[in-house]
């Protein structure tokens, strides 16, 4: 039980006296011993009180925890940064941010520790728990507990006194300052008409510097309860009694401006010095408060309330000015300018001054100058803290005092007077008004007061006088010349107690009144015989040789015993003379009365006394109690009996008042008294304490005058008094005995039971006493107090009360009384008190005895009570140590805890569960917090305690599912911060009993990551596929609950003390000034408090999201702050045990999967799946690095490949983020994986694959395009961080700094400890990894940026797929998943042979895969045969790729039946697209699957299928209109508005049936679209284009019909080409190769005559051949060829002859193919040698062998010429034989018509050519 008093328990706080309370005390010269109950109240009211240190607990705190902001990014965001710069702009512009961001917990946001940097020691993060309750308040939460002793929040119905002091610093008038004034002040109460403190008298003379603020001036120090507008102040003036004739005091009320001259202020000095009674002059009432809301001095006042601009407000606006000053070290200080003086002009009484209807004083012309001042609430406690008291055992302290300001007994002694009022001052001179209220209170007397007020009134006499009367009090009336007693307190300011005093002089007055206070001490007794007697004097006001000499004009008597408790007027006739015996009848038979005996003196009386009780029936038992101790009364003490049961009837303020000597007395007898004296005055004691609990106006459980008592009052007074406890304790357990009994007991039983918390705790606190009386000379200074071992008889008599008391909790729950709940909690106290006294083992035995009552679980209310219980007795100072921290001694009270609070998370009553969850949570926050317990070893030691509930939960975790969400919270951050003081080797031991175990344990630590995740509102990120919902629809919020838990709501009010004002605000948040009502409006909250009270009383039924946007603005921000930093300290904590497992693991020495290491990677997945904050990912990396280097092969192995494809895609999510550390450490994570790749397995295969299925997945989240302002998409900017982040992954030169910077090692990527540096990486392999990934970002990209034009441009969409399946071909999925869609995208389009090459490349993968595992249906050979169909299909069977299995991807989903399926749909799309030839080679492709399995019958409908097919191609190539199967153009794009397509030409492969006009107007349309605005021109032919000379700010297309090329074609023939003479019977029609002729001429024009028409043939090569996987190829090789006007001429001659004779030389197969041929030929014949022809043969002679042309040509040239003619001719001869023989009778006409022509054009050429005939 260490304490701060070197090892004893109470602290003596001495009950110091003021020089103005000893005006109060009684005259005590008479011997007390024969008064014993005056021994009673005398050490009742003056011995010091005795405070136990242990009772409320003792707890000091370690400071509270500050916050940083933590950076919580999304993908577009940059805190980071934007704080950085924001420190930067605040500190340029203030220099320091620290004067206007202050944290909740007092140390600045910004520059604040907590999670700031890496934590000291061996831990990663700061506390959870220091998190989670980052303003521990260890007095707020102990409150909540049900009946809990609180007294520092308990307080009295007027409220916390205001204490005012009042100096007067000036009085001026307009005539001049020259004689003394005298004055009083008292408070004043206008409604009520009463004076509420006794008067402050101050004197102002003309010779003493005046306006002086000297602490050595006098002020009167003044209290009030509560500030109301009926409060004043009662200022009243007097001066030296005017001269008759002299200077009148009418001179000070002119209302001309005057001033005395010289003679007259001589004659009033005179006349001042030598008259030495005063009169009345005038008076003034000053307002303190306006409206009863706020103080003149300070005081704080609700926001919103008024806050007065003069002292005396709306009420007396004459008052004057007020101005803030400083004269005082409080600063709290007004200074007020009085100028209402009003003139007496007769004499009045006080209620003539408040008298609406009575005509108004005159105006006085002159100031009275106040300072005001409001004392602090803490100066007394610092004064009490200050003193110290040395002695014997009376005085126990020896050491220093502290007293809370804020408890409730500092209350009542401040109000009460028992602490001097003058601590509260500066100055020694300060006078305490003594505050008529106390005596009116029903509160106890706390000090000695016992004097008398005397307010003479007045006196109506025949004739004016110039009266005034002296008092004082006399002992007896025999001897008239013994003085009477020193007890009159003089009004003159300094002086000591008189034996009179007179008052003011009533001038010239018949009916003389008088207003003055005369105090006077009172005896401790008094007997019949004391009397007050006044004397009534004349006094002559003129000046004469000697100083006026007053005249005595009668007396008047007034017995004490009489009258002292008279409250009304008292009027008392004058006597002329006094005689002997006075006031006894035979002398008042001979006194002679003024003005016929009238009674003419009016005046009143006010007692004071605390020893003086008004009630005849305390007084009675006081005599009576005087008898008993001195034994004079009989020995059965019957008159006794009969007083104290008298009490009962006593009346209710008497009783209050008396409080504390009568419980002493009653105590006393208990302790010493008989077994029937005992009983009586314990159920008289029941009796008092009920009606002290129901009457005193404090509706708290514990009576608020009653605790103090026990705290304070009660003393065995150095052992001067037995102890009480073994008495006490035996009546009330033979009273409890008896009612478990049955007999009948009354109804004071229930009583007993009601203030059960008073009797245990006045008995633990005589113990105490008993105890410390016991050791303390013998106890060795600062060593502990030993535990007493309470006697066998006392303890057994304890146990029986106890278990009594028990039974009625029980019996009295089940019921459901109210009273039940009191008595468990005092019973609970009661054990705890015993803890700090008796042997621990004993308390023990009392706490068994509790829990055998309440076992297992019990009914909701019993269960409650056994909480409340626990609650109470862990929350001991000692809880942890007790009974001691020796292995052996095993703590009894932690095991029942862990147990009942794990018990009572299975009860059925949800409240229960909240309650004891929350219980655990505040019992872990006292160890933490406590400066007690901060080193590790006692950190370790409380973890151990509570280690066991761990394994509960681990082995009933059912129990823990079943809890709520904010119950699951509060468990959590318990077990998180038991694991994080415990040692590795108790970690170890949970981890060795059994996988699953192990499994469950890592669990709990994937919940805490789950229910303590803090997302920004504006987090738009996929985090696990459901976060792109709305705040409130996950099921676990990152806000933590819909309504704030404990620790927000208190960390919110410590947030609320941070005020909003300007700067220089008071330390209450308010200024003197008026603030402008419109700052507390609803939108414009003038302080935290009103947002915070805002907001909790609309937090029920609405969301946290609507609570968050109503809370102040700095709230939300602190809200958020906090729970950022738990969210951190959480996540760090986990990461710190997923390390030390990894140790574990590494060691082989505890239980859990090695083959996969389940829970790492569970855990992982976790951390990655929710968003986490800058420093958990700093922190991360290094543990990840250590992870995979111990654990890598495990964690890259096949088995977890679910764990590899979920942290690729968070580290590739990472790698997208706006804030550069975070791309930076997912960067190095990304090499971190591909490190652990290369050194298990040499080779980056299966991560290649990983990453690219996860990048794929990441495209379909992450938002790569976002709008422009014109409507356009462009590149996001995640996507442009991505691509360069992928590109750093193979940034060689840059990857050291990265590593440093991130905390690891330099050569953490080229080593390995179980490989060599050489085979551990690669930079090659990882640009080539790096490159992969970059092509599938960049065609993921594309595909997106034409997601507004998909439906438009379809030939770019198919372009955009057709990237995607190349960009993802490493993973055989992808690649098939876009090739469908291509496929599909195709046939849309009704672009059949695409579509069907794309069905092709898809068996083409299946059949690769199929390949590599040997599956025996296909072979390589058949790989190439489609690729022949299909070139895309490589012949490289990959090994690698088509073997990577990764979670919902791999080879083993490619089957042969998919393969087959595939197959025929790329058959039937060829056939759609009458490409037959290709149907044939794929039917042969799938024929030996169907043999492999014995199909024959679907072997015979690929037989007839193949026979279809094959007849249909025969059809073709019989038709005598040759099969062409699609058009093809050449399209050339020129303009920046074509982006990537400027300048580029491709190659269209369209339907049979597009025509040129056709694909020109589909592609104006698409780009049209595009242009926004620009111009697009279609060139009209098919000249070479130079783009440069083209107009810039115009797009140009330029369309060209194309033919294709066949292999074996010599495209340097100057033939003509016609298709139908260029293909063979079997056409493959596959076509790379295309080409256009272009005529020209060499003048420019494009047409000429046939000598000046060239020709210009030019060849393109595209990437791929036609039909491919996309409608368009791009071009990428251009030749061109020119051929001269001969050439042209001599290939059309050419062309010709050839077309003649391949007609002649077809085989036909049977006669019934003579028809087409003779239509053919006919067709050919009739445009050979038909004379009307002038275009043909004729023309090119005329052209080239006549006249000029002829001799420009060349020999050579015109030999070929010549001889192309004759052949032309010649073969022309043989057509038209040929033609005779197969014609009938019809077509001889015809045929006639042939020869004519023949015959007449070789007429006509003989004429150029003269051998033609002889050839012919």
């Amino acid at each position: 039980m260490e304490t701060e008093n070197g090892g004893f328990r109470f602290r003596r706080i001495p009950r110091q006296s003021s020089s103005s309370c000893d005006r109060m005390d009684p005259v005590l010269d008479e011997t007390l011993e024969q008064w014993p109950h005056l021994n009673e109240l005398v050490e009742s009211y003056g011995a010091d009180w005795v405070k136990d240190e242990n009772k409320y607990g003792r707890y000091e705190s370690v400071g509270p925890v500050s916050f940083n902001n933590q950076i919580f990014e999304g993908p577009d965001t940059d805190y980071e940064k934007e704080i950085e710069l924001s420190n930067k702009g605040r500190v340029k512009a203030q220099g320091s941010v620290d004067e206007l961001h202050e944290s909740t917990s007092g140390s600045h946001f910004l520059e604040s520790d907590f999670l700031a940097a890496p934590s000291s020691g061996n831990h990663i993060g700061e506390s959870p728990l220091l998190a989670y309750e980052p303003v521990f308040d260890w007095f707020n939460e102990r409150s909540t507990i049900f009946g809990q002793r609180i007294p520092a929040n308990i307080s009295f119905q007027y409220g916390s006194t205001l204490r005012i002091a009042i100096k007067v610093l000036k009085l001026s008038f307009q005539a001049g300052f020259v004689e003394p004034f005298h004055g009083s002040m008292c408070l004043y109460n206008r409604e009520r008409r009463e004076k509420l403190s006794e008067d402050f008298v101050f004197l102002m003379s003309p010779d003493v510097t005046q306006d002086s603020s000297s602490s050595a001036e006098p002020r009167g120090i003044f209290c009030v309860d509560v500030p109301s507008a009926a409060i004043c102040l009662l200022i009243q003036l007097e001066k030296p009694a005017a001269e008759e004739g002299g200077v009148t005091s009418s001179v000070y009320s002119r209302k001309e401006p005057v001033n005395f001259s010289e003679r007259e202020k001589q004659k009033l000095q005179i006349w001042s010095r030598v008259m030495p009674y005063r009169e009345s002059f005038a008076w003034a009432i000053v307002p303190l408060f306006e409206g009863g809301s706020s103080s003149v001095c300070g005081v704080s006042s609700p926001p919103g309330s008024p806050i007065i601009t003069s002292i005396a407000g709306s009420i007396s606006q004459e008052v004057g000015n007020i101005s803030l000053d400083g004269g005082h070290s409080s600063g709290n200080s007004v200074r007020v300018e009085i100028s209402n003086l009003s003139k007496v002009k007769e004499s009045y009484t006080e209620e003539s001054l408040l008298d609406p209807k009575r005509k108004i004083h005159k105006p006085v012309k002159g100031t009275l100058v106040l300072e005001i001042e409001k004392l602090q609430t803490g100066a007394a406690e610092k004064c009490v803290e200050g003193g110290s008291i040395n002695g014997g055992l009376t005085n126990l302290g020896r050491h220093s005092v502290e007293i809370d300001s804020q408890s409730s007994y500092m209350v009542e002694l401040e109000r009460n007077g028992s602490i001097a009022h003058r601590l509260t001052s500066t100055s020694p001179n300060d006078f305490q008004a003594f505050d008529f209220r106390i005596t009116s209170r029903n509160e106890p007397f706390l000090q000695i007061f016992h004097c008398l007020y005397v307010y003479p009134l007045s006196v109506s006499l025949s004739k004016k006088r110039n009266l005034f009367i002296r008092v004082e009090l006399r002992e007896d009336d025999t001897d008239l010349r013994k003085p009477p007693l020193e007890v009159i307190h003089p009004r003159e300011p300094g002086s000591t107690v008189k034996k009179w005093a007179h008052t003011q002089v009533a001038v010239g007055a018949k009916m003389s009144c008088f207003h003055d206070e005369i105090k006077v001490s009172l005896p401790t007794i008094w007997f019949p015989t004391h009397h007050l007697l006044f004397t009534f004097f004349h006094v002559d006001l003129q000046m004469k040789a000697e100083a006026p000499k007053p005249v005595i004009l009668g007396y008047a008597s007034l017995p004490l015993s009489t009258y002292v408790q008279s409250k009304s007027e008292i009027s008392l006739p004058l006597m002329r003379e006094l005689v002997p015996q006075y006031l006894h009848d035979s002398g008042k038979e001979r006194v002679e009365y003024l003005e016929d005996g009238k009674s003419i003196f009016r005046l009143r009386l006010r007692l004071c006394s605390s020893l003086y009780p008004m009630s005849e029936r305390i007084r009675d038992f006081f005599l009576e109690y005087d008898r008993h101790i001195l034994r004079t009364s009989p020995p059965w003490g019957s008159e006794l009996l009969e007083a104290i049961n008298s009490l009962k009837n006593a009346d209710s303020m008497s009783l209050l008042q008396f409080l504390h000597p009568i419980l002493n007395m009653l105590l006393h007898l208990i302790s010493n008294g008989g077994e029937t004296l005992q009983v009586a005055a314990f159920r008289a004691m029941v009796n008092i304490l009920t009606r002290v609990q129901h009457e005193s106006m404090d509706d708290g459980e514990r009576n608020l005058f009653l605790v103090n008592y026990i705290d304070f009052a009660f003393d065995n007074f150095g052992g001067r008094q037995q102890p009480v406890y073994p008495g006490l304790s035996t009546v009330w357990g033979s009273l409890a005995r008896s009612k478990a009994k049955g007999y009948r007991v009354g109804p004071v039983y229930d009583d007993v039971l009601s203030m059960a918390w008073f009797f245990l705790e006045l008995i633990v606190k005589s113990m105490t006493l008993e105890q410390t009386r016991l050791f303390y000379h013998s106890l060795p200074m600062g060593e502990d107090v030993p535990p007493m071992q309470l006697k066998e008889g006392v303890f057994r008599c304890i146990t029986q009360l106890y278990d009594c008391l028990l039974t009625e909790v029980h019996e009295r729950c089940k019921k459901g009384l109210g009273l039940a709940k009191h008595l468990n909690s005092s019973l609970a106290f009661f054990c705890y008190d015993l803890l700090s006294t008796v042997e621990p083992r004993q308390v023990f035995e009392l706490v068994s005895l509790y829990l055998d009552k309440f076992s297992g679980v019990c009914q909701s209310a019993l269960h409650d009570c056994k909480l409340t219980f626990l609650q109470i007795l862990c929350d001991h100072d000692l809880f942890v140590e007790m009974p001691g921290r020796d292995p052996s001694d095993r703590n009894y009270i932690s095991s029942i805890l862990i147990q009942e609070i794990f018990l009572t998370w299975d009860h059925e009553d949800l409240s229960m569960r909240i309650k004891a969850a929350r219980m655990l949570v505040v019992l872990l926050c006292k160890h933490e917090f406590d400066t007690r317990y901060q080193k590790p070893e006692d950190k370790l030691y409380i973890a151990q305690l509570y280690f066991p509930l761990l394994g509960q939960i681990l082995d009933e975790m059912p129990v823990f599912y079943n809890l709520s969400t904010s119950e699951k919270r509060e468990v959590l951050i318990a077990v998180l911060q038991v694991m994080r003081n415990l040692d590795d080797s108790s970690l170890i031991k949970a981890w060795q009993q059994s996988i699953a175990r192990t499994r469950l344990f890592f669990k709990l630590l994937e919940e805490c990551l789950i229910h303590f995740e803090h997302r920004k509102p504006d987090d738009g990120l996929l985090m696990g596929g459901s976060m792109r919902s709305p705040v409130g629809d996950k099921t676990f919020s990152s806000k933590y609950s819909d309504r704030l838990s404990p620790a927000i709501n208190h960390y919110l009010s410590e947030a609320a003390r941070q005020e909003v004002g300007p700067l220089g605000t008071p330390e209450n948040g308010y200024l003197w000034q008026r603030v402008d009502s419109q700052l507390s409006s609803p939108s414009q909250p003038y302080s935290l408090r009103e947002a915070l009270a805002q907001a909790q009383s609309s937090r029920i039924g609405v969301s946290t999201q609507a609570l968050r946007e109503s809370l102040h603005p700095i709230l939300r921000q602190k809200l958020e702050l906090w729970e950022e930093n738990l969210s951190a300290a959480v996540s760090l904590q986990v990461l710190e045990i997923i390390k030390k497992f990894s140790a574990a693991v590494a060691s082989h020495t505890i239980a859990t999967d090695y083959g996969k290491l389940d829970c790492i990677t569970a855990v992982f997945m976790t951390f990655f799946s929710h968003n986490q904050p800058l420093i958990f990912w700093k922190a991360f990396f290094p543990v990840f690095n250590d992870i995979l280097a111990l654990h890598g092969a495990t964690l890259m192995a096949r088995e977890n490949d679910r764990f590899l494809k979920h942290i690729a895609f968070h580290l590739l999510r990472l790698a997208a983020f706006r804030n550069e550390n975070y791309r930076k450490r997912a960067v190095i994570g990304l090499q971190l994986l591909i490190r652990s790749s290369f050194s298990y397995f040499t080779q980056t295969a299966r991560l290649w694959v990983l990453l690219t299925i996860t990048l794929s997945e990441l495209m379909s989240e992450v938002q790569v395009t976002h709008m422009k302002p014109d409507g356009s998409l462009e590149e996001s900017g995640e996507a442009q961080r991505l691509r360069k982040s992928l590109e750093g992954i193979a940034d060689e030169f840059q990857s050291t700094s990265m590593l440093k910077e991130c905390g690891l090692p330099e050569n953490a990527l080229t080593s390995n400890g179980k490989k060599s540096p050489e085979n551990c990486w690669s930079w090659s392999a990882v640009g080539l990894l790096s490159e992969s990934l970059l092509l599938a970002l960049d065609a993921s990209l594309e595909h997106a940026l034409l997601a507004s034009v998909m439906m438009l441009d379809r030939y770019a969409a198919a372009e955009s797929f057709y990237k995607l399946a190349m960009a993802f071909a490493p993973v055989p999925d992808l690649h098939i998943m876009w090739l469908l869609h291509l496929c599909d995208a195709h046939q849309e389009m009704q672009s059949w042979a695409e579509a069907a090459q794309c069905a092709v490349a898809v068996a083409g993968v299946v059949m690769q895969a199929l390949v590599n595992r040997n599956d025996g249906v296909w072979n390589v050979d058949h790989v190439s045969a489609l690729r022949k169909i299909c070139p895309i299909v490589s012949n490289e069977i990959t090994c690698e790729s088509s073997i990577a299995e990764v979670e919902g991807y791999g080879a083993s989903k490619l089957t042969v039946d998919s393969a087959v399926k595939y197959l025929q749909l790329a058959s039937k799309l060829f056939a759609q697209a009458e490409l037959h030839h290709f149907c044939a080679s794929i039917l042969e492709l799938v024929i030996p699957m169907y043999k492999s399995r014995r199909a024959y019958g679907q072997l015979a409908k690929c037989h007839t299928m193949l026979t279809n097919i094959y007849e249909s191609i025969l059809e073709q190539e019989s038709s005598p209109i040759p099969f062409v199967d699609a058009t093809y153009y050449r399209v050339g794009f020129y303009g920046r508005k074509f982006g990537k397509l400027d300048k580029m030409e491709y190659v269209y492969r369209e339907p049979r049936d597009v025509r040129l006009g056709d694909i020109m107007d589909k592609l104006s349309h698409i780009y049209d679209s595009r242009m926004d605005g620009t111009t697009l021109l279609v060139i009209p032919d098919s000249r070479q284009v130079n783009a440069d000379e083209l107009q810039p700010e115009v797009c140009h297309l330029q369309i060209t019909a194309v033919d294709p090329v066949m292999e074996e074609e010599d495209l340097g023939s100057r033939r003509e080409r016609i298709f139908s003479l260029s293909t063979g019977s079997i056409r493959a029609r596959v076509f790379d190769r295309f080409l256009f002729d272009t005529p020209f001429t060499k003048t420019g024009k494009t047409q000429g005559g046939l000598e000046d028409q060239w020709k210009r043939r030019t060849v393109l090569q595209t990437e791929g051949s036609f039909p491919a996987l996309v409608n368009r190829l791009r071009v990428t090789k251009s030749e061109s060829l020119e051929f001269s006007p001969v050439e042209n001429a001599i290939g059309m001659i050419e062309t010709r002859t050839a077309a003649l004779r391949n007609e002649l030389e077809e085989p036909r197969s049977s006669e019934g193919d003579q028809l087409p041929r003779l239509q053919s030929l006919q067709r050919i014949l009739q445009g050979s040698v038909a004379v009307q022809v002038n275009s043909g043969v004729l023309s090119v002679c005329t052209a080239f062998l006549s006249g000029e042309p002829a001799t420009r040509l060349r020999s050579q040239e015109l030999q070929q010429l010549i001889a192309a003619l004759l052949e032309f001719m010649a073969v022309c001869k043989r057509a038209i034989r040929v033609h005779f023989r197969l014609i009938g009778e019809e077509d001889q006409e015809f045929h006639t018509q042939l020869v004519n022509g023949f015959q007449s054009l070789t007429a006509e050429l003989s004429h150029y050519i003269p051998a033609i005939l002889s050839e012919l």
